[in-house]
């Protein structure tokens, strides 16, 4: 039986959907202050919009694009005690238009402070949720590695770095890869690639994670952001699993019911998208997912027939790949990561607080 401390995974990440009105959007309901807020229309083609508090409201980043940081005056306006403040930018508040938005708590604060690696981080953090927003200034000229503070105080499962500065691919790093000289790339279908000959990464320690001499990782004179998950039981769970190819799909047991998880198939070869469900948009069977490395509508997309629609079953203790044969990679034996945060944890044992989470 999988036990947590963590008896609200909703007081450090949660799911809010809200309509557009063209106008200041007050959004609340979130249930706590976020501190990095990833926004996507749900019914249209406008692009994913990511908004932290390090590096302050109205400075957007889209998971779907390689482009830098832009500031939106009108955008995301502000971080607020219970959610968030929007202006009128139609990616992200456009009237009658549908959104879902996923947060996350860190340190509510702009960050401070790391000395821990070879370069000064700012950092916030929420050590107990583990969860982590780093910014930091690359220092490599070229072929070699450096360290950087993540204030997490144990080892990150998944790092996910943006250059802000600078045009170039979004960068993950995950526990499940080969080494962590293997990255993907969050904006793009491609398989993981081994950046290993531009100096060799060791994995994250309880301190720092390494960067090499990548433009998503650490160029001089470049910016980045890094979002850093720790894994905590009953409420994040981080890992790989392999395609069966047929609809009665693998099981991932993660110890807590998913609220969101997002996935990419066929790593080692590539071609597939990021699919991202979450249950408040959908519960089961969940055939509508939105996709971070497109702009798109949720729900299916691409090829025929429409029962090639990528589906899973959320569960109590974990989530059930349906339709494996057409969506999941290609067929049978593909690898896939993913990364998954909890509704509700299978039993916390936080007090008298501690309840056991229901089937679905």
């Amino acid at each position: 039986m999988a036990y947590s401390s963590i008896v609200k995974p909703s007081a450090y990440f949660n799911t809010k959907l809200y309509t557009g009105n063209g106008s200041t959007n007050a959004q609340t309901g979130v249930g706590f202050q976020p501190d990095l807020t990833w926004i996507k229309q749900r019914n249209g083609t406008e692009n994913h919009a990511l908004f932290d508090a390090v590096r302050g409201a109205t400075k957007e980043i889209s998971s779907d694009r390689t482009n830098v940081e832009s500031t939106v005056a009108t955008s995301l306006t502000g971080f607020d005690s219970d959610g968030f403040t929007l202006g009128s930018w139609s990616r992200t508040n456009n009237n009658n238009d549908t959104y879902a938005s996923w947060n996350w708590k860190a340190g509510n604060t702009a960050g401070s402070s790391n000395t821990n690696g070879n370069i000064t981080s700012t950092v916030s953090v929420n050590t107990t949720a583990g969860f982590s927003i780093v910014k930091y200034s690359g220092n490599l000229s070229g072929s070699g590695v450096s360290t950087v503070g993540h204030g997490l105080g144990v080892a990150p499962k998944a790092i996910i770095v943006k250059n802000t500065n600078n045009t170039g691919n979004w960068t993950v790093l995950h526990t499940a890869l080969p080494s962590w000289n293997y990255v993907l790339q969050l904006n793009d279908t491609g398989g993981e690639i081994d950046k290993g000959g531009n100096g060799s990464m060791s994995a994250p320690t309880t301190t720092v994670f390494s960067t090499n001499y990548t433009n998503g990782l650490n160029v001089s004179g470049r910016d980045y952001i890094a979002y850093c998950f720790a894994e905590k039981q009953g409420y994040s769970k981080f890992g790989k699993f392999t395609s069966n190819g047929n609809d009665n799909g693998a099981f991932i047991y993660t110890g807590f019911a998913p609220n969101w998880v997002i996935m990419k198939p066929n790593v080692t070869d590539g071609w597939s998208n990021w699919y991202m469900f979450d249950t408040t948009r959908k519960e089961n069977l969940n055939d509508m997912p939105l996709y971070a490395n497109l702009n798109v509508a949720e729900g299916y997309y691409g090829g025929s027939p429409a029962s090639n629609y990528a589906q899973i079953d959320i569960l109590s203790n974990g989530f059930k790949i349906r339709r494996d044969g057409n969506w999941g990679g290609g067929g049978s034996g593909r690898e896939m990561i993913y990364m998954a945060f909890a509704e509700q944890p299978l039993v916390a044992n936080s007090g008298s607080d501690g309840v056991p989470a229901t089937a679905r």
